[in-house]
């Protein structure tokens, strides 16, 4: 919904809003009466208590009313509506809704209006003459009484909109709701003048809109004394439409889709002549058509061919429309020239018009030629050799030319980057429009992306080492424990232990081994286990129970920042790639081998997309790849990659996608059925536990390269 419909919508509302409940308002509108000054009609609004401001008031331009609310006021004029009809005001409504009375008057046309307090009452001026309303004069207040002020006030807010059926919105808000404003059309131009307004010097700009796709391409805000000057450039059809509520000014610049044969349009949405009403009886069609050239200040010329008679009646269409009615019912058509409309059958308009573009050929085909040099700036000389259908050796290629004439020719220079085009007047105009629309700088874009990879890891391994030793053989003793009679049993690590023990071999032939339990704790990244070790003995020395325990814990966190960054063009893709290339071994198709190379880099790519509102659409691809393990192959590729399209404000940053990994893993090397008694098993097994976590984020943030234009007097 629009927001004038809004505001109809509230005003409807407020009219049919019951004012039978009961309020405490510290004041009253006891009476209204209105009087003729000049072409002016001023509004007397007496109160029973003086009021301390101005009520706030807002217009409505289709139907058009001036609405006036009045806080903390109760409706005592025992009446709800009034007849005036004076000047342009035909009568005003009372209503009260709630705690606050709205005054509306109704008016046969758009007009504008100013308001001041005069005592105990509210004088509001309407301007008769369509210009800038003032005041009427009132008695000199003193210095601080409502109606004064002691300086000029100032403009608080600019903005600019696109609404949803691409008209050009510009708001503006105002310091209070009874700054004079004057809008009027100049051309091209949209004139807003506020009278005794000032601007801060944060409003004193020149925007460029020509991005949000509106007719408005430019609004241009200076002061001009005591005044401001608002100027809206817009290009096209369009039509303009200004409303006010409260303290905000609303002006909507609307396109306007033309038929450029028709005076008002082709649809019902398009006739926007004065409405009219006929009643023709088999009168001549000549006579209608003058009719509606009367009403519509048109010139209109029919052709000779034109006759008949014709019975028509209309009631309350616009006399646009009413000419395509005529039209339509005797097989005629229209040509327009400014304000000149010639009418014929349209067989005779088809006609003529084959006879003039086939003069225009023979024309062309005799016309001189000239020659024109064009320098290009931004763009290369090469990029139009497509466009003027030129082979490689710069001769024509036929039909692929849409731009020059078949008597047309053109050199590419690429030293120089220049155009020697040979042709038509027509037709180098037509080039020249077109290489200042293509031949223009192109928007760059800084992509950087960040990867931020984090790891964090956590090892522990528990081991132990159990051993024995027999010394009594060598110590003069026997070794080992008596079974029976001369039977014994010794206990060594493993069998050349034995028989060192037991004196079967020499010391110099074997050497004593007492591990029997040999599971100690593994290595962390090169780094040994601490161990503590315990022996028990007998007091001879000569028997030794050995235990060793071993232990090695490792916890580590590190993260790796990546941020490659690449300035390109708009729609031109970019790419920024660092790492190494690892070789490896292939076979060839004969059985050789040969050296390959596989790279492990950081590679961005990316093509950046500006659109009319500011924004970025992205298309990127991301690969980390590193090294990892080693294969009989040669070196794996550990690889990270993220391929997407997106669209990002400017200066914005995005997160493209996350890879998070988690891995937990337990070893236990143990000895059987030892390892699973309680406690004790400890000793005769090893245990390795590892966690590690990886995560992976890629963030990417795009930002539009500031033109820097140095133009005199901006």
């Amino acid at each position: 919904m629009t927001r004038f419909k809004v505001m109809v919508c509230a005003f409807l509302g407020s009219l049919m809003f019951a004012a039978g409940t009961a309020y405490a308002q510290s004041n009253a509108i006891e009476s209204i009466s209105a009087s003729p000054q000049g072409s002016n009609v001023v509004i007397r609004v007496a109160m029973k208590e003086a009021p301390t401001k101005l009520p706030i008031g807002f217009s409505i331009t289709n139907p058009a009313r001036i609405a006036l609310d009045f806080g903390a006021t109760a409706n005592a004029t025992g009446k709800n509506a009034q007849d005036i009809n004076l000047g342009d005001v035909r009568g005003l409504n009372v209503v009260q809704a709630g705690d606050r009375t709205r005054l509306v008057l109704n008016l046969k046309r758009t007009l504008n209006y100013a308001a001041a307090i005069d005592g105990k009452a509210v004088i509001v001026t309407v301007e008769g003459s369509g210009g800038l309303a003032q005041a009427a004069p009132v008695a000199a207040a003193p210095a601080g009484a409502p109606g004064t002020r002691s300086s000029s006030p100032t403009l608080r807010d600019l903005d600019f909109r696109r609404g949803g059926n691409g008209e050009g919105r510009v708001v503006v808000d105002l310091p209070n709701g009874q700054v004079a404003v004057d809008v009027r059309q100049a051309g091209n131009q949209i004139l807003v003048d506020f009278l005794k307004t000032g601007v801060p010097p944060t409003l004193r700009r020149r925007l460029d809109v020509s991005d949000f796709g509106t007719p408005v391409s430019r609004i241009t805000t200076t002061p001009q004394g005591d005044n401001v000057r608002m100027t809206i450039d817009a290009q096209g059809a369009w039509e303009q439409s200004v409303y006010q509520s409260d303290t905000q000014l609303v002006i909507d610049v609307k396109p306007v889709k033309e038929d450029p044969n028709r005076p008002g349009g082709n649809g019902a949405q398009g006739y926007r002549g004065e409405k009219l009403s006929f009643n023709f009886q088999n009168v001549e069609v000549r006579a209608a058509l003058q009719a509606i050239a009367d009403i519509s200040g048109l010139n209109i010329i029919t052709s000779d061919s034109v006759s008949g008679n014709l019975t028509l009646r209309l009631k309350d269409v616009p006399w646009d429309q009413a000419l395509d009615v005529v039209l339509q019912a005797k097989g005629l058509d229209m040509r327009k020239n400014g304000t000149v409309l010639w009418i014929a059958p349209k067989e005779e308009l088809l006609s003529k018009e084959k006879i003039e573009l086939e003069q225009k050929a023979q024309i062309s085909d005799l016309e001189p030629l000239r020659s024109e040099i064009f320098q290009l700036n931004y763009q290369k000389a090469e990029a139009f050799r497509a466009v003027f259908g030129l082979d490689a050796a710069g001769a024509s290629s036929g039909g692929n030319n849409r731009v020059l004439s078949k008597r047309g020719s053109a050199i590419i220079d690429p030293r120089t980057n220049q155009l020697f085009v040979t042709d038509i007047a027509a037709r180098l105009e037509d080039i020249r429009k077109l290489i200042q629309k293509v031949d223009v700088a192109t928007k760059q874009v800084l992509v950087e992306a960040r990867l931020v990879e984090a790891n964090d890891g956590f090892s522990r391994n528990l081991g132990a080492k159990l051993g024995f030793t027999d010394l009594r053989g060598v110590r003069g003793g026997d070794p080992g424990y008596q079974i029976s009679g001369n039977q014994r049993v010794a206990i060594g690590g493993n069998l050349a232990g034995v028989t060192s023990v037991t004196g079967q071999t020499t010391a110099a032939d074997a050497t004593t081994n007492s591990t029997l339990i040999n599971l100690p704790a593994a290595g962390i990244n090169g780094a040994s286990p601490s161990t503590i070790a315990f022996s028990l003995f007998s007091s001879a020395a000569n028997r030794f129970l050995n235990l060793e325990l071993s232990a090695l814990e490792a916890d580590g966190k590190g993260k790796i920042i990546s941020s490659p960054r690449v300035v390109t063009e708009d729609n031109i893709p970019a790419v920024i790639e660092q790492g190494v290339e690892l070789p490896y071994q292939q076979a060839t198709s004969s059985g050789a081998t040969s050296i390959a190379f596989r790279k492990a880099s950081l590679r961005l790519e990316v093509t950046p997309q500006v659109t009319p509102d500011g924004n970025v659409v992205l298309d990127v691809d991301v690969a980390k790849d590193s090294r990892g393990e080693n294969t009989t192959a040669g070196p794996a590729i550990n690889t990270q990659h993220v391929k997407t399209k997106v669209m990002v404000e400017n200066g914005g940053t995005v997160v493209l996608g996350g890879i998070y990994q988690q891995s937990e893993t337990n070893d236990t090397t143990q000895v059987p059925v030892l390892g699973n008694i309680p406690v004790v098993g400890n000793l005769f097994k090893t245990n390795s536990r590892a966690t590690t976590k990886t995560e992976l984020l890629v963030f990417i943030t795009p930002r539009i390269v500031a033109e820097r234009v140095v133009q005199g007097g901006r």
